[in-house]
């Protein structure tokens, strides 16, 4: 007989390192004499998508088009710390970098835009689309192409370069009380399943996933980050297990440790909750270990509502799916 259920489960997860550990990113940018730019940060793009990120967040903040900027990342010859492409930190801290630095080489070309265009300050001008311009009188404006290749000409660099640290303090050692991490993401998931209570096959129907991104930079870039969350999550609760005998690895292919492929996967509707993070670069958090978080106990909720059992063990295999099954039964005897 195959029964369904529906499970929910929420989290919150901090940013970054956490409990006072350093974290810190840094970045530099270029403005060139072309009126395009070079961003140089030491953030490693696993797949995630921090490449695209982090030049969205240099061209908005430089007033460029994205097509003008070129994003050198992880390259240990020429690009600056940016820590590691792990705790949810890229986006956050390696963004703020990013947006920090491209402020800087910003300000210097405002500075000699300022004289070009006769204003006694920089505080009426902006870039916009390629162009310096005076807000009060758009029709005045100049390219920053023929800025930044004036600028060369009289000996200067149009070069930012900013490091952004994450905030986090340490707990308390007798207590555990602090605030280990900032900011923090939240996320709910529901999960509903199919449980063959012959077989003890779980089967993943749907899930839907909502998660307090901040802003969403890029609002694809999030999804696919859920969508590949939920997909460690579902092999998090229902195949993955390392069997170590004698301290060996008795799994080592994936042949024998067992994910999800696409053909396992369950229809995922994420849906992205934006609020504004003061501190974050455009109000953006973080998504990335929050996706596959809430997964695993929604699964394990959804096999209870169906058929009335507690797996506390995981993965939840057919095989501890039976057992309970049957000391269930037995216990009802």
């Amino acid at each position: 007989m195959k029964k369904r259920g529906i499970g929910m489960a929420s989290i919150f997860y901090g940013t970054g390192y956490g409990n006072g550990f350093p974290d810190v990113s840094s970045a530099v940018v270029e403005i060139h004499d072309d009126g395009s730019a070079t961003v140089l940060t030491g953030a490693a793009d696993c797949g995630q998508g921090s490449n695209t990120i982090l030049t969205q967040i240099a061209a908005e903040e430089l007033g460029l088009p994205i097509e003008k900027i070129t994003l050198i990342s992880a390259d240990t010859d020429c690009t600056p710390d940016a820590g590691t492409t792990a705790a949810t930190r890229q986006t956050y801290t390696s963004g703020n970098a990013v947006k920090l630095a491209a402020a800087k080489a910003k300000k210097i070309l405002l500075d000699f835009a300022a004289g070009v265009l006769a204003v006694n300050t920089i505080d009426g001008l902006d870039v916009k689309d390629g162009y310096v311009y005076v807000k009060t009188f758009p029709q005045k404006r100049v390219a920053v192409a023929e800025l930044a290749s004036h600028a060369r000409f009289k000996g200067n660099r149009l070069i930012g370069e900013a490091s952004f640290t994450t905030h986090s303090t340490v707990v308390d050692p007798e207590t555990g009380q602090g605030a280990p991490y900032y900011p923090y993401a939240f996320a709910t998931q529901i999960a509903e399943v199919e449980v063959d209570t012959e077989t003890g096959k779980v089967e993943v129907l749907r899930i839907v996933a909502a998660h307090d991104v901040g802003r969403a930079i890029n609002r694809i870039s999030v999804e696919g980050q859920i969508q590949g969350g939920v997909a460690q999550g579902v092999g998090w609760a229902l195949t993955e297990e390392v069997e170590l005998k004698n301290g060996q690895i008795q799994n080592p292919s994936f042949t024998e440790y067992l994910i999800p492929t696409a053909m396992d996967m369950p229809e995922v509707t994420p849906v992205i909750v934006e609020t504004y993070e003061e501190t974050g670069p455009y109000g953006a958090k973080g998504v990335g270990e929050p996706a596959m978080l809430p997964t695993m106990p929604a699964i394990l909720n959804a096999i209870y509502n169906a058929i009335g059992v507690r797996i506390t063990e995981l993965p939840a295999t057919p095989e501890k799916i039976l057992k309970a099954l049957k000391e269930k039964e037995q216990s009802n005897d």
